[in-house]
């Protein structure tokens, strides 16, 4: 073989494996940045969780106890300590038109809304924040004494307009899956399954016409019995729904708020018939 057709050999050779780099690079880049039309966002949640694992290990002598105006001081670090760990489950309805709107209202940092769970009308679940992490679901409210379900609570959104759509079969059994887990893994107790409207009666009603005798049934949240009981003469609303958990500062919305859960009948009024006093009483006995 001549000179030149050795140095030709050696040229395409080399060509062949440039080429072959080139398009395996062109491919990771495309599989890694291009391939998901969510790539932007997912960067932006693996950036915040890598941030927030920086908080968690740092050692506080280099940063929270430097700024204690104490001359003697010292970091030791103790052996018991804990991630968050939820201890309710807030269910709510989106009030959008699909999923697919839904997860784009909690990618938008203007918003500032998430939840760790959407579920959609065909039971497809979205899983878009870490249990352990606090979601932005709950906002202003009370239930019990706990006035930041935010920090305490998982958020469970279930695609629904909030008006006229109807509870599939098919969502409803998705999210007792879910909520079967949640409970096992987070050891939550049966009461501490609410809706949004349950913490926050003055703002919100979601979610609504809900088949919360579905989940009581199941083991989520209570329910009463077919046969109701006369409550006694001194029976006392404000305090029955106060002792449920019931923000009862404005006592309208919280009867309201009950009505919305419990009755769904007449909701738009804070009057109680004498069979809601029975089913507000039946359900106060399951709370003490």
């Amino acid at each position: 073989m001549s000179l030149i057709s050795r140095i030709d050999v050696n040229n395409y050779e080399h060509m062949k494996r440039t080429i072959f780099f080139l398009l395996s690079g062109c491919a990771l880049f495309l599989g890694s940045c291009g391939g998901s039309k969510y790539a932007g966002t997912e960067k932006v949640y693996k950036n915040k969780a890598r941030d927030f694992s920086i908080l968690y290990k740092d050692i506080p002598i280099e940063n929270q106890l430097s700024k204690i105006a104490v001359i003697n001081k010292e970091w030791i670090g103790t052996v018991n300590f804990g991630v968050r760990k939820p201890n309710y489950v807030m269910i709510h309805h989106t009030a959008q038109d699909s999923l697919g709107q839904t997860i784009k209202t909690f990618h938008n940092a203007k918003a500032g809304v998430s939840s760790h769970y959407i579920i959609g009308r065909d039971g497809k679940v979205v899983q878009m924040l870490n249990d352990l992490y606090r979601g932005h679901h709950a906002g202003a409210g009370r239930w019990g004494n706990d006035t930041d379900l935010n920090s305490s609570s998982i958020g469970i959104e279930l695609d629904n307009n909030g008006t006229t759509d109807p509870w599939p079969d098919k969502q409803i059994e998705a999210l007792i899956v879910l909520l079967a887990y949640l409970k096992d893994t987070y050891k939550i107790p049966q009461a501490n399954f609410i809706g949004h409207m349950d913490y926050a009666p003055t703002r919100k009603v979601d979610p609504s016409r809900f088949p919360w005798k579905r989940l009581a049934d199941k083991g989520f949240g209570f329910w009463y019995d077919d046969t109701l009981e006369e409550a006694p003469v001194d029976f006392d609303p404000r305090l029955a729904l106060r002792v449920i958990g019931y923000d009862v500062t404005r006592l309208d919305a919280a009867i309201k708020a009950f009505k919305v859960h419990y009755i769904q009948d007449g909701t738009s009024t804070a009057d109680l018939s004498p069979k809601d006093l029975r089913i507000l009483y039946a359900i106060f006995k399951k709370f003490i």
